[in-house]
């Protein structure tokens, strides 16, 4: 039995919403992203090819609206990190929270194409086919971006914990 087109695009909500949620790191702009992907989405739904799956295109409409916004705003994503606490919140500890706080701020420093790329994966839950697909780059690009951003995130992970101050019983 085939699905219809809003079956897919319904199913597809969740990691839309997730991927919108990392790039903006922001509830209500996340909804709105989410809610004009879907809007162009259906006004678009004759472009889609059905025998392509559904999630990579939707997803690099979504990346593409992000993109215009960004442009138009003329200026760079910030991040409160108050908001952060959204996935914060599941984690038990102090630095737990803290860890988590300093990865985020690791991935918005991160160059665009490389934040890109590893949340797609990471966040957006693409394979690697799918995700280059939805970026418009090869496969071996998309890959050589997310290793060279977990590469630079793990060495400032790596050089913070050396300055750490630990107390001492």
């Amino acid at each position: 039995m085939t699905q219809s087109f809003e079956t897919k695009l319904e199913d597809c909500l969740p990691d839309l919403w997730r991927y919108a949620w990392s790039l903006t790191r922001d509830r209500d702009a996340a909804d709105d992203l989410v809610q004009d992907c879907v809007e162009r989405a259906l006004r678009k739904r004759l472009f889609w090819l059905p025998m392509r799956p559904l999630k990579p295109w939707l997803t690099k409409m979504l990346l593409n609206i992000y993109r215009d916004r960004w442009r138009r705003e003329s200026s760079h994503r910030t991040v409160d990190l108050d908001h952060v606490t959204d996935l914060a919140a599941i984690t038990s500890t102090a630095e737990e929270r803290l860890e988590l706080k300093s990865i985020w701020k690791r991935v918005e420093e991160l160059p665009q194409e490389q934040s890109e790329a590893l949340l797609a994966v990471v966040i957006g839950g693409l394979s690697y086919d799918e995700a280059a697909s939805a970026l418009a780059i090869p496969k071996g690009t998309l890959m050589s971006r997310i290793f060279r951003a977990r590469a630079r995130i793990k060495a400032e992970m790596d050089g913070s914990a050396a300055t750490k101050i630990r107390s001492v019983k």
